[in-house]
């Protein structure tokens, strides 16, 4: 398989833990290559219909592989109706700046954020106000008439005031099965909206997946950095997010090594998300990214130790599903050489 990566960083040399690791799967990864050479040696490029191309086999799974056979099987149906729930990423139709000043949102042409006829002319006023990113409030206002009927925030009546949308959890504005939620992004403020009759969602079939595949479940030496570095994170909008980064794993893939850092989440302790890129790319994968979430090494984020990775559990970023999205992309250390036949792969709409 052949495809060029553009700005791709060169792999440094393996640490003394990789090497190790290249010891030991030596007779491995010899059994693979004498494998491939029957095997075809590129992936098939999908068609311009957006078919998905078909996977040949499933790969044997051993007796010992059934406990995770049957979590990867648990963990795939639970990641379909998450992203088929009513808030899920299929019911994303929209998203806007939040502008300084107000911030009209409803269906008549005179709100400066309009949502789709099916609700009210006038929901709300959001209100920007302060001059740098600390600083910054937003105020819910209600329009001239009052609130609608039924408009809720976090499941209560909605009532003037400050949104705490700088929050972990930022308060959802919800009217039947619209759903409004302002986001920091960057220092800026991000309206997403979103509606449970989608049409994305009401014609939602199923994902798409890789077979389930014990060899890209791999275990990787994890080292720490101290203290933690911040690494700035690209996004499909065009704007930059720093996230904290508590150090990278290293592993070896078909007789590659392989590292990849990691970064953390506001609210999701005792999580790591991967952001990556590999050969895949824009063949038979989403071609922006897929994202991996982990737990934590075996020692924690601050000491060396192991991490597992199950490259089964790639998932693809909400921007494979909506033009309304706005998607974490791959640093340059996570755009990866190698083929990860694993994970979800393609989202076709039916």
């Amino acid at each position: 398989m052949t495809r060029r990566l553009a700005a791709r960083r060169q792999l440094a040399r393996p640490s003394a833990g990789v090497l190790a690791i290249l010891l030991a799967g030596c007779a491995m990864t010899q059994a693979h290559q004498a494998a491939a050479q029957d095997a075809p040696s590129a992936i098939p490029a999908a068609p311009a219909d957006s078919t998905i191309p078909a996977i040949a086999t499933t790969p044997p799974i051993s007796p010992g592989d059934a406990g995770w056979l049957k979590d990867l099987t648990d963990w795939r149906a639970a990641r379909e109706r998450l992203v088929d729930a009513p808030d899920g990423w299929l019911s994303l139709v929209g998203m806007a700046w939040l502008k300084s000043g107000p911030n009209s949102v409803g269906a008549a042409e005179d709100n400066q954020i309009r949502v789709r006829d099916k609700v009210p002319d006038h929901i709300a006023v959001l209100t920007v106000a302060g001059n740098s990113p600390k600083a910054m409030t937003v105020q819910l206002q209600a329009p001239k008439g009052g609130f609608p009927p039924d408009l809720m925030i976090d499941g209560k009546p909605a009532a003037e005031g400050p949104l705490a949308v700088d929050s972990d959890s930022p308060p959802m504005i919800t009217w039947h099965g619209l759903t409004i939620v302002a986001l920091n992004r960057g220092g800026r403020y991000l309206l997403s909206i979103k509606d449970a009759d989608s049409p994305l969602r009401t014609n939602f079939h199923e994902l798409h997946w890789y077979p389930p595949d014990p060899r890209f479940r791999v275990s990787a030496a994890w080292t720490p950095y101290n203290p933690p570095r911040m690494v700035k994170i690209p996004t499909v909008l065009g704007n930059t997010l720093d996230f904290p980064s508590p150090g990278f794993a290293e592993f070896v893939l078909d007789g590659q090594p392989i590292n990849l850092e990691p970064v953390t989440e506001p609210g999701h302790e005792g999580t790591l998300f991967f952001i990556l890129t590999d050969v895949t790319s824009q063949i038979t994968t989403y071609k922006t990214a897929r994202y991996l979430h982990t737990g934590l090494p075996d020692h924690g984020v601050d000491h060396p130790g192991q991490l597992t990775l199950d490259f089964n559990k790639l998932e693809n970023p909400p921007c494979a599903y909506t033009t309304y999205a706005s998607c974490p992309l791959p640093p340059d250390q996570n755009q990866l050489p190698v083929a990860i036949e694993a994970g979800e792969r393609l989202y076709t709409p039916r």
